[in-house]
């Protein structure tokens, strides 16, 4: 399934139906007086936030949403039949922006919350609402309310406790590889993942989400490479993992190239606690691990952790420093059955 976390669509709700101007006609009935019927209620656009989505992509086949208009009132006072609403199912996580892509409508943040978009139009009244003692035969009725149209933007925020920041080829893909049941693209030669992963990964009897996020470059604010265009999707994340790849020439301005687009993004994202790590020391020997730990630790001014995500060193010792920062109402507790299912 591709992925698409940004979207543009067109909905407009329906508008309700005219009132109707009828009398009743009866044998031997000879003043029966008016009977006109009230028009239905237009169906109205609603946005709801669904299990089971992480990606905007049925939108891009379908971006027009109209609801039914409510039917014309009837005689024999009959009120007209209300129109179908519609449904935009949603992934959580998705926010909800005006046509200037800047003011947020909604924000679904939650499983089941659901959001008006455009009201449905009131159905007219018809002629027997307009009865009275000076007007006891009323030829008048109300047309029906118009519907509401309008353009939205959906954009998706991925809901993950845990975001992965690094270069391109620091090893993300590797770490989510590694520690969940995520199957990113790895290979042998440097190469940039294109869309975001999520990964569900398991330490102490406790799981959280990881996002593995496409690598920055120099200039991404200003839109080189992939730009910044997936750091929204950390924006909701409890804490970073910062990969710094230990086999490069440059970790510090490696590690300061990171922090720069972050500050220039905005967004409190290079205030979010940060758990820094020097990955790939499976390539270097002791001496050389200590002189890139001791450039890192230089550069960002606190601690560094060293690991290796293709041979799975330290990578425990690393999932618990991320567990720390992560808020227990976030976290998901495995029961004993989880951790040992039965088998045959």
């Amino acid at each position: 399934m591709k992925f698409l976390d940004l979207c543009k669509v067109y909905i407009r709700s329906g508008a309700g139906g005219g009132g109707c101007v009828s009398f009743r006609r009866e044998k031997y009935i000879e003043y029966g007086g008016p009977d006109g019927g009230d028009g239905g209620s237009g169906g109205s656009v609603w946005a709801e936030a669904v299990d089971g989505l992480n990606t905007l992509i049925d939108f891009r086949y379908q971006q027009h949403f109209f609801a039914r208009n409510g039917q014309p009132g009837m005689g024999k006072q009959r009120t007209g039949k209300d129109g179908d609403d519609i449904v935009l199912r949603v992934p959580v996580g998705t926010e909800l922006l005006d046509e200037d892509q800047e003011t947020v409508i909604a924000d679904m943040t939650e499983l089941g919350q659901r959001v008006e978009l455009a009201r449905g139009g009131n159905g007219g009244w018809g002629n027997l609402h307009f009865k009275s003692a000076t007007n006891q035969a009323p030829r008048r009725a109300n047309p029906g309310q118009e519907g509401v149209e309008r353009t939205l933007w959906l954009r998706l925020k991925l809901i993950a406790d845990v975001g992965l920041l690094g270069l391109p080829n620091a090893g993300k893909s590797t770490f989510l590889a590694a520690t969940s049941n995520a199957r990113p693209k790895i290979a042998d030669y440097p190469f940039t993942t294109l869309h975001p992963n999520l990964g569900v990964v398991g330490v102490d009897n406790t799981e959280f989400v990881v996002a593995d996020i496409p690598g920055l470059i120099e200039g991404a604010s200003e839109g080189r490479g992939l730009g910044d265009l997936f750091l929204g999707h950390v924006e909701r994340c409890a804490v970073l993992l910062h990969l710094v790849d230990g086999t490069s020439q440059t970790i510090a301005e490696d590690y300061q190239t990171i922090i720069t687009e972050l500050e220039k993004y905005g967004g409190d994202l290079a205030d979010k606690p940060r758990v820094t790590v020097l990955n790939k020391i499976d390539a270097l020997d002791e001496e050389e691990r200590e002189i890139a730990r001791t450039e890192l630790e230089e550069a960002c001014g606190g601690e560094v952790m060293m690991m290796s995500g293709v041979a799975r060193e330290g990578v425990t010792d690393v999932l618990r420093a991320l567990r720390g920062q992560i808020d227990d109402d976030r976290l998901r507790f495995r029961t004993v059955e989880e951790e040992a299912p039965w088998q045959p």
